[in-house]
């Protein structure tokens, strides 16, 4: 069976797209991962100005019903290690409705700043939020849908 030229590069390409592929992966540590976020990796990090706004903008998408949230509590953002590297780390505390209507138990969150800015949250954060000296946090308990 004779394939026209049109098929032969066709199959050539998808033969060796592969290996094209493999030649651009690396070991190297030189070589940067992707981030959502500018992260110049240093140990200094600028402090979260905004860190309140950016917080209650995020809840407001991420807890499922954000309306009447009790006991909420806030943390000033403090310095410490997160993933081998020094990051601001605000924790919050606070009781949202299920789906069900009932309250769950208050839980401890740790949102992770970057370069000032807001980068992930950490829903079970252990040693990131031990000794967190919490406030009230009425921003919180007021937001609406």
């Amino acid at each position: 069976m004779r394939l026209s030229f049109g098929y032969s590069v066709i199959y050539a390409v998808a033969l060796l797209l592969p290996i094209a592929l493999a030649a651009c992966v690396s070991d190297d540590d030189s070589v940067k991962s992707i981030s959502y976020t500018s992260d110049r990796g240093g140990a200094e990090q600028p402090f979260p100005n905004n860190y309140r706004t950016e917080l209650l903008a995020f809840l407001k998408t991420y807890i499922n019903n954000p309306v009447a949230i009790r006991n909420a509590v806030i943390a000033e953002p403090v310095q410490r290690a997160v993933g081998g590297r020094q990051r601001y780390v605000v924790c919050v505390k606070y009781s949202a409705r299920d789906f069900d209507g009932n309250y769950r138990d208050a839980r401890d969150h740790a949102l992770i700043y970057v370069d000032g800015r807001l980068d992930h949250i950490v829903d079970k954060p252990g040693d990131d939020c031990a000794g967190a000296i919490y406030a009230a946090f009425p921003e919180l308990e007021k937001l609406t849908r």
